[in-house]
C-alpha cells in the first residue's frame, strides 16, 4: 500500500515523474499497464450497479408503476428489459472492453459517428451539473434532519395563512377538518383542495430552495445549498482522486448501503398502520391488468428501462474499458440489469407502505399522497416520515441513502469526462490524473452554482426536460444503427467471440434479432412518439419563459451538433471522390483494434491492417462485409 504524506500527496496531484516511480493509477498486476485495470472484478460490479441504480429507480419507477397498473406493469417492465434494456447495455459494454477505450475514441470503429461519441460526452457534462445539485439536496436535507423534531413536521408560523397541515373532507355538505369519524377515509371527490402547500412542501420551497416565482428572478445564491453543493463536489473528488483505483473501493460502501436502508425502511414501512392499503396501490390487489392494452403504459415500460440502466451516457463504456480483455461481459450484462430492475421493484415497497401509513394517518386516499420526481424525495415522503416516532433516525438514514446513491452515479459521470480526455490526450494528461479530476469536479461546481440560486430548481428542471430527453433515444439510435448495421453485426459478433471465446450460431440468433431489428424499431417509436407529444416543460404550474425554453433548446442543439459537425469535417479531411470518402469514414481506421497488441490476433494484426490499408485504396472498395 502506497502511503503520502503532504510531499507524496503534492507529487500525486501534481505528478512529478521524478519522484513517483510509478504512476498511481495503475497497479503492478495489471494487464494494461498504461490505462490501468479494475483492482478485481467485484469493484467493476459494483460500480456498474452504483451507476445503473439511481435516483430514477427510488423516485420514479414505484409512482409508474403505481400509475400504470400497479403489479400488471412488470409485465411490459420486465418486457422491455429483455428486448431493449439486456441487449443494449451488452452493446455498449462489450463495445468498450474490446478496444479498452472511451465514448469518443471507440468510434474509431466508424470514424463518420465519432460526433455520436462527441455527443454522449456532452449529454454526461451537462447532466453531471444537475445531479451534482440534487446531491446537494439532499445533503441540506440530511443535515437539517439533525433535529427533533423535524423542521418539515409543521409549519413554522402557525400564522402563516399559506401553509397547513390540515386536510379538509366534504362530509354531507359539511367541510369537516382532519376527518376521522369511524375511522373512515375520505373520498378522493370530497377533498377540499385547499390553496395553501403542507408543512413539508411549505419547507421545500420557502426554506430549502427559497424558490422564486419563475425562472427571470434570479435572486441570489443560496448558500447553504452552495456549502453543500462544494461538499458534494468535494466528495466526489476525493473518491476519484485515484481514479478507479480509489472509487473501485468507496463503491463497496456506496452501491450496497442504499440496500440495507431500502430493508430497514421496508421492515419498519410494513409494521405501520396503513402500509397494506399503500402496497396494495403500488403492486398488490389493485393491480389492474386492463392497462396493458394502452400504448402508454410500453412506452412509460421502455422508456424506465431505458434511463434507468444508463444507455446512451458513455458510462457503460468507459466503465467497461478498464477490464482485463476476456472478461465475461456477458454474464456481467445480466448481473447489473437484473439487479438494477429488482431494485426499482424492491424500493417500490419500502416507498409505498410507508406512503400507505401517511395516507391512513389523514384518512385520505393513498393517490392523494403519491408523487414522482422531486415531490416524492422531497416533500411526500419526507412528510410522511415526520410522522413516525424517532422521525429524525429515519429521514437521516433515507437521506443518506439518496446521497450514496447519487455519488454511485456522480463518479461513474466525472469518470467518462476524464477518461475521455485521457484517452484523447494521454502525454498531456495521463501523469496529472488527480489534477484532471480535481479540475473536473471545480468546473462542475462553478457551473453548477446559478443552479443553487432562489431560481436554480427551474434550471435543474430545464436540464433534465430537454437533456435527459429524448435526446438520448437519438443518440443510441445512432448507435445500434453504426454498429449493427454500419461497422457490421457480423463483424462485431466476432469482436466479443475473441474476448468470451466461440459461441454457437443460436447463441447469437436472439442477439442478432435485438441488434438488427427489436431495439432499433422500438427505440425508434419511442423517439418519434417522444418528439410528437413533446411540451414545453414546467415546474409544477409555473410555465417557462420563451428565454428559457429557447435556452433549453439551445442545449438539445449543443448535444447533436457535433453528429454533423465531426461528420462533415472528417469528410472534407478525407481523400478520393466523395463516395470514396464516405465509404471510408463507414469502415474502421487503422487505430480500431484491441488496446494490446497481445489481444489482436490474425484479424488486427499489423500484417491484416496493411492488407486492408491497400484494399481502402483501391478504386473499388467491397464494404459489403461491413452490412451483414
Amino acid at each position: 500500500m502506497r502511503k503520502y504524506g503532504w510531499k507524496g500527496f503534492r507529487n500525486l496531484i501534481l505528478r512529478n515523474p521524478a519522484v513517483v516511480d510509478q504512476d498511481p493509477h495503475v497497479d503492478a498486476g495489471d494487464e494494461n499497464a498504461e490505462r490501468g485495470n479494475w483492482s478485481s472484478k467485484r469493484d467493476y460490479i459494483l460500480s456498474m450497479i452504483g451507476y445503473a441504480v439511481g435516483l430514477g429507480n427510488i423516485w420514479r419507477f414505484p409512482y409508474l408503476a403505481y400509475r400504470n397498473g400497479g403489479g400488471a406493469f412488470l409485465i411490459p417492465y420486465f418486457t422491455m428489459l429483455v428486448v431493449t434494456g439486456i441487449p443494449l447495455f451488452f452493446l455498449e459494454s462489450a463495445f468498450g472492453q474490446f478496444c479498452s477505450q472511451g465514448p469518443i475514441n471507440v468510434w474509431r470503429a466508424v470514424p463518420i459517428l465519432q460526433g455520436v461519441g462527441i455527443g454522449m460526452v456532452m449529454v454526461t457534462f451537462i447532466i453531471s451539473i444537475s445531479y451534482n445539485i440534487i446531491i446537494a439536496y439532499g445533503l441540506y436535507y440530511m443535515f437539517a434532519s439533525m433535529q427533533f423534531p423535524l423542521p418539515w413536521s409543521s409549519c413554522p408560523n402557525r400564522t402563516d395563512t399559506n401553509c397547513s397541515d390540515t386536510v379538509y373532507c366534504n362530509v354531507s355538505g359539511v367541510f369537516t377538518a382532519n376527518w376521522t369519524q369511524e375511522n373512515n377515509t375520505c373520498n378522493s371527490s370530497d377533498i377540499i383542495t385547499m390553496t395553501v402547500q403542507s408543512p413539508s412542501e411549505y419547507y421545500w420551497d420557502n426554506v430549502a430552495l427559497q424558490r422564486s416565482s419563475n425562472l427571470s428572478e434570479t435572486g441570489p445564491i443560496v448558500w447553504h445549498l452552495a456549502l453543500c453543493l462544494l461538499l458534494s463536489s468535494i466528495l466526489v473528488a476525493a473518491a476519484l482522486i485515484r481514479g478507479i483505483k480509489s472509487s473501485g473501493k468507496v463503491v463497496y460502501f456506496t452501491a450496497t448501503f442504499p440496500y440495507v436502508v431500502i430493508l430497514i425502511l421496508l421492515i419498519r414501512g410494513v409494521t405501520l398502520e396503513g402500509a397494506k392499503d399503500g402496497i396494495e396501490f403500488y403492486i398488490g390487489s389493485k393491480s389492474n391488468m386492463t392497462k396493458l392494452t394502452e400504448a402508454q403504459v410500453w412506452k412509460d415500460a421502455a422508456t424506465q428501462t431505458f434511463y434507468s440502466l444508463s444507455i446512451g451516457w458513455g458510462g457503460l463504456m468507459t466503465l467497461a474499458s478498464y477490464n482485463n480483455f476476456h472478461n465475461n461481459v456477458f454474464k456481467d450484462s445480466f448481473v447489473v440489469t437484473l439487479t438494477n430492475a429488482g431494485t426499482s421493484v424492491f424500493a417500490g415497497f419500502a416507498i409505498f407502505s410507508i406512503l400507505g401509513h401517511m395516507a391512513h394517518i389523514y384518512k385520505i386516499p393513498v393517490e392523494e399522497v403519491v408523487k414522482e420526481g422531486f415531490g416524492l424525495a422531497f416533500i411526500a415522503y419526507p412528510g410522511a416520515l415526520s410522522k413516525l416516532p424517532i422521525s429524525p433516525l429515519w429521514s437521516i438514514l433515507f437521506f443518506f441513502m439518496l446521497l450514496t446513491v447519487g455519488l454511485d452515479s456522480q463518479f461513474a459521470g466525472i469518470e467518462v469526462l476524464t477518461t475521455c480526455l485521457l484517452d484523447a490526450f494521454p502525454k498531456a494528461f495521463k501523469s496529472k490524473r488527480a489534477l484532471l479530476t480535481i479540475t473536473t469536479c471545480s468546473l462542475i461546481y462553478l457551473l453548477g452554482l446559478p443552479c443553487v440560486t432562489r431560481a436554480g430548481i427551474y434550471w435543474v428542471t430545464l436540464i433534465d426536460q430537454f437533456v435527459a430527453s429524448w435526446v438520448l433515444l437519438f443518440l443510441v439510435l445512432l448507435e445500434i444503427v453504426g454498429v449493427s448495421y454500419i461497422y457490421g453485426g457480423n463483424r462485431f459478433i466476432k469482436d466479443i467471440e475473441m474476448m468470451l471465446g466461440k459461441k454457437s450460431f443460436g447463441f447469437w440468433l436472439w442477439w442478432r434479432a435485438c441488434w438488427f431489428f427489436i431495439s432499433p424499431c422500438i427505440i425508434l417509436v419511442i423517439l418519434v412518439w417522444s418528439i410528437v407529444t413533446f411540451a414545453p416543460p414546467t415546474y409544477g404550474k409555473v410555465a417557462y419563459p420563451s428565454w428559457g425554453l429557447a435556452l433549453g433548446w439551445c442545449m438539445v442543439v449543443f448535444v447533436l451538433i457535433w453528429f454533423p459537425a465531426v461528420a462533415v469535417y472528417k469528410l472534407i479531411k478525407a481523400k478520393g471522390n466523395p463516395w470514396k470518402r464516405l465509404k471510408l469514414m463507414c469502415s474502421p481506421s487503422e487505430e480500431w483494434h484491441p488496446y494490446l497488441e497481445i489481444h489482436r490476433g490474425e484479424r488486427y494484426s499489423k500484417e491484416q491492417c496493411i492488407r486492408e490499408k491497400s484494399s481502402k485504396n483501391r478504386t473499388e472498395v467491397n464494404i459489403s462485409n461491413s452490412w451483414l
